[in-house]
């Protein structure tokens, strides 16, 4: 990693999106101390730390993702608007509903609202592909699809639910296991559960 410290936050984006995976462990690694910082700024707000430092973990992936040079401010400055944002989201949803886990649930349709586009694929389409379906074998209207993914996110422990969150963003295991700061052994595992239980679920 040593290649990486010489490199601005905006090359290290452009490096990553031509196709170099191991720097997002990089930017997490640097950026880590900023999210354990905000997440001490908010704990008096009532939230769960560790849960705040996880969530301000998923904004610095978001950052990311969205990052553009041409259009934001520096990369310091929108990841640390991102990671805020997340964790304001995340203690807004906790005194929304004071026993619910934090980051436990994900509209189908979220990423369709958010961006306008309608092509993103939802949630079912995706765990239909992970349980080796196509959307062939199993039609699903709009209100079956949102009763299929409540009885999905209700199969699943706190920890399944945030590694399932970020594995369909695109994340890898290891990446993943980074963010939520667990083993890789783990979190793995978490995905081979989360298969089991999907595959159950969609074959009744």
């Amino acid at each position: 990693m040593t290649n990486y410290e010489s490199m601005t936050d905006e090359e290290l984006i452009i490096a990553l999106r031509d196709g170099d995976g191991k720097i997002i462990e990089h930017i997490i690694e640097k950026y880590k101390e900023l999210v354990r910082r905000k997440a001490g700024s908010m704990f008096i707000l009532g939230a769960d730390k560790e849960d705040l430092i996880q969530e301000g973990m998923i904004g610095l992936y978001k950052a990311v993702r969205d990052y553009d040079a041409g259009r934001d401010a520096s990369f310091y400055t929108f990841a640390d608007l991102c990671v805020s944002r997340q964790m304001y989201k995340a203690v807004e949803a906790g005194n929304r509903k004071k026993h619910a886990p934090l980051n436990s649930y994900i509209s189908i349709y979220e990423d369709e609202a958010e961006n306008g586009s309608g092509d993103g694929a939802g949630i079912p389409e995706m765990l239909l592909a992970q349980a080796g379906m196509s959307p062939e074998d199993m039609v699903i209207d709009r209100e079956q699809a949102e009763n299929l993914e409540m009885r999905i996110y209700d199969s699943l422990s706190d920890f399944e639910r945030k590694v399932l969150n970020l594995r369909l963003t695109g994340l890898e295991y290891t990446a993943i296991a980074k963010i939520l700061g667990r083993d890789e052994k783990s979190t793995d595992n978490a995905l081979s559960r989360i298969k089991v239980k999907v595959r159950k679920i969609l074959e009744k």
